[in-house]
């Protein structure tokens, strides 16, 4: 079947990466060294169907999340990104939209992190990627509640505990970090529209919004009731990313703890989930 320059081009791009340098195990016999489609589709949180279109070039108009979404599953430098835009007819997002791109650098840090839940989100707090553990710990996410702003205040299911004082702290740090994240990138059409959404959603974020509701996050301990292995208490941090406004948010047990312990456990149902 003919494909595209687009399609042509991802599947080149699909085709030298490995499962190992994306945190996948290898599986089994495999007719090439790089990704199966199934496992792009689980990276980038897009249907393979949807992938092989691409590819085959019956699919050709990709929509900026999709390109986004692939462009970090599949590694991508600043300037291939950019390509990748251009070849689906797109404009590469510019210096006025809150940057989502997750550099090599950026990567090879989550690499080394594989025993840890780590997940990375823009700063406008939507998640961008998670390794398996954190998706394990916490829950895979779709569509809007892969913002966790949207999340806490318009679907606020979670596996994390909360009092009525602790959420509220939790929301007036998102309506503020918001905020911040509105006035260096007053310019970017999906943050508007998220703003707008959540004013219309969410009468305690309207509330918040007009208020000039200040706070920050602050690292914590949480206690996450997993359907599996129970009650876990962890300490969350968020790392910043220097020049990117990426946010890192790691959870970590004290060592030697039934926490710990449970962790260790959610790796390996993680593990074999993936392998599956």
């Amino acid at each position: 079947m003919a494909t595209t320059e687009l399609g042509a081009t991802l599947r080149h791009w699909r085709d030298r990466v490995s499962p190992q340098a994306v945190g996948l195990p290898a599986g089994g016999r495999r007719r090439a060294a790089g990704l199966r489609r199934e496992e792009l589709s689980q990276l980038a949180g897009i249907s393979a169907d949807y992938i092989i279109r691409l590819e085959q070039g019956r699919a050709a108009s990709p929509s900026p999340q999709v390109v986004g979404a692939l462009a970090r599953a599949l590694r991508l430098t600043q300037d291939e990104r950019a390509h990748l835009f251009r070849l689906a007819g797109l404009v590469p997002p510019g210096p006025g939209t809150v940057p989502q791109h997750i550099t090599p650098g950026v990567h090879r840090v989550l690499d080394r992190l594989s025993g840890t839940p780590v997940a990375v989100f823009d700063a406008a707090w939507t998640q961008l990627l998670a390794n398996p553990l954190y998706t394990v710990l916490m829950g895979a996410w779709h569509g809007d509640d892969l913002n966790a702003v949207w999340r806490n205040f318009v679907n606020p299911r979670s596996r994390v505990r909360h009092t009525p004082e602790s959420r509220g702290a939790l929301q007036v740090a998102h309506v503020a970090d918001l905020r911040r994240t509105a006035g260096r990138y007053p310019d970017d059409p999906n943050l508007k529209s998220l703003i707008a959404e959540l004013r219309c959603s969410s009468a305690e974020f309207d509330t918040l919004w007009e208020s000039g509701a200040v706070g920050e996050h602050q690292a914590a301990r949480k206690t996450i009731d997993h359907p599996q292995v129970g009650a876990l208490t962890l300490d969350c941090d968020v790392l910043s990313v220097a020049g990117s406004d990426l946010r890192i948010v790691v959870y970590t047990a004290q060592p030697g703890t039934e926490d710990a312990n449970r962790l260790a456990l959610l790796n390996v149902i993680g593990t074999q989930a993936l392998v599956g």
